[in-house]
């Protein structure tokens, strides 16, 4: 089957029950007695994103055992954490929208978003206290702190706009990859107390969730498969890999000349295009593409040495729809 055509519902199929009796799962987990809270909690449930992190958890689980209360667990604490990171994140961006909805921050201002942000952080806190899920807190909490590090390290450096490949990749393991990784960890220790094993599945979540960063950073040059450009990571001035390797290539002047520029004009139209360019002309975008699949390929190998299982061909497919998704 062509991972071009290969549907989301598809890649479930194997763990769709158990994705249907997480929806409540995770609605009851977020309810509150306050009323606007109720309401705001409800609108996060409509407008819900894949919930890819989730999938993980359960498909996890499934290859290395028998899905149950804590595997459900498990999956709504990552997914409350992750949401909670979501919303404190639209504040942090001033951003109004998230996934084609307002924010949280658009609708009902800053203060609310922050404490809603809190109010969640809390309950996957307490879900997993009142269930004694010692092991998942740990997994998921150490995830949340190194978000949190790779925020700030990224917001730190993008001043100076001095982030090597080195550094790049430090930010991306702990922003992005830290909760992909924590949801395989902690799917596989909803069901095993292999350690080794458990290891073993947060190592294969790291490499999936560096892969599922340089896709997005892909996305902001807009090549064929993908649309036009966007180049939003640029008027940000994040410094993403494609733009860190032609910026490693080029001569000093060179360098100089772009990096000002985009100190001080990146949301300039004319300066946009031009980093573009020259981050296509300086292969930028192949080098990417290239650890992309390298850290996929990675991935494919570990789970290869895993029990073969409907699960485990669906992580599979659930890889190659990571890095061939278009959005």
């Amino acid at each position: 089957m062509s991972t071009k055509t290969l549907s989301l519902k598809e890649i479930k199929a194997p763990i769709a029950g158990e994705l249907e009796e997480f929806e409540k799962h995770f609605r009851n987990s977020m309810k509150s007695q306050v009323p606007l809270l109720d309401k705001i909690t409800y609108y996060i449930v409509q407008s819900k994103g894949k919930q890819l992190r989730p999938i993980f958890v359960f498909l996890t689980a499934s290859v290395w055992g028998e899905i149950g209360q804590k595997s459900f667990n498990a999956a709504s604490l990552i997914e409350l954490l992750h949401t909670a990171t979501l919303v404190h994140d639209d504040v942090v961006d001033d951003a109004h929208k998230r996934r084609g909805f307002f924010s949280i921050n658009a609708l009902w201002k800053n203060k609310i978003a922050v404490l809603v942000g809190d109010y969640l952080l809390s309950r996957g806190l307490l879900l997993a206290l009142e269930n004694r899920d010692y092991d998942i807190l740990q997994i998921v909490s150490t995830a949340v702190k190194e978000m949190s590090e790779g925020e700030l390290l990224q917001i730190e450096k993008a001043r100076r706009l001095d982030i090597d490949e080195e550094v790049y990749f430090e930010i991306i393991r702990q922003k992005t990859a830290s909760l992909i990784a924590a949801a395989c960890a902690a799917g596989t220790a909803s069901v095993t107390d292999d350690e080794g094993v458990i290891k073993k599945m947060r190592d294969f979540g790291e490499r999936i969730g560096i892969a599922f960063q340089i896709k997005d950073d892909l996305f902001d040059y807009g090549t064929a498969a993908i649309g036009k450009p966007k180049g939003i990571d640029i008027k940000e001035k994040k410094m993403t890999l494609p733009l860190i390797y032609a910026l490693s290539n080029a001569d000093k002047s060179q360098r100089k000349r772009i990096i000002n520029k985009i100190k001080k004009r990146s949301t300039d139209p004319e300066v946009v295009s031009e980093v573009i360019e020259f981050v296509k002309s300086s292969g930028g975008l192949e080098y990417a593409e290239s650890l992309m699949e390298d850290y996929k390929n990675k991935a494919l190998a570990m789970l290869g040495s895993c029990p073969d299982s409907p699960a485990r061909q669906a992580l599979f497919k659930l890889v190659d729809f990571v890095i061939s998704r278009n959005k």
